[in-house]
């Protein structure tokens, strides 16, 4: 399931963010990435030791703590830190599948499940730049006004088209969700979306409290917690 997710952050937050990554020290982002994506590869990264990756990342965190729509269709069971990239002019990510396995700062290993793109300037300050998923359905361009953003499944081919004007930047990180099937994530999302709206029309009647019992039976059935 491939979702956008608006307003994750404020403008203000986004201000904030923005002034304290202009002034950062850049590294060449083919520092994360294994041989394959290295080929493909050319883009900045803020250096995700240190000071100003940890605090900014952690903003995000507590966003995303707070956001339901993100919890209700990523359901995370462990998220890598929120990392940060800049694209300039000329620079791209070539079409790639994200790597299968993260490790978190305390060494253990995750599951990549789900990758998040969360975009930290606005459409018009750049050109190009267009994250593209590619899936079974086709291929989706997607580039958000700053403070949203997009999720979608870690084996999707994906790529980051060429900046041909101005200087992209995002916040980018991946999770392993409680539920490890994106089929099984997208109906339990589509349920509990109809379960609130139902909720919200008619009150708490008999109906309304059965499906929200099948929602979190298919939960415990499903989950990997």
């Amino acid at each position: 399931m491939m979702l956008h997710i608006p307003d994750v952050l404020t403008a203000d937050e986004v201000r904030e963010m923005r002034r304290v990554l202009d002034a950062a020290a850049w590294v060449d982002g083919r520092n994360t990435v294994g041989a394959q994506g290295s080929k493909v590869k050319r883009n900045q990264q803020v250096d995700e030791r240190s000071p100003e990756a940890r605090d900014l990342g952690g903003l995000v965190l507590d966003r995303l703590r707070a956001n339901e729509q993100f919890f209700a269709a990523a359901l995370p069971l462990h998220i890598v830190p929120p990392l940060f990239n800049r694209y300039e002019v000329g620079q791209t990510y070539g079409l790639h599948v994200d790597g299968s396995i993260r490790m978190l700062p305390d060494g253990r290993q995750i599951r990549t499940d789900i990758s998040c793109t969360l975009f930290l300037c606005d459409p018009d300050a750049y050109d190009g730049g267009e994250l593209e998923v590619v899936d079974t359905y086709g291929s989706h361009e997607v580039k958000l006004p700053a403070g949203d953003l997009v999720l979608y499944p870690s084996d999707s081919l994906h790529r980051v088209h060429p900046v041909t004007r101005g200087v992209r930047v995002c916040s980018f990180f991946w999770l392993q969700s409680m539920v490890s099937e994106s089929a099984k994530r997208r109906t339990l999302y589509e349920l509990d979306l109809t379960t609130t709206k139902l909720r919200s029309a008619l009150g708490d009647t008999a109906e309304v409290v059965s499906l929200t019992g099948h929602y979190h039976n298919l939960l415990r059935l499903w989950a990997q917690v």
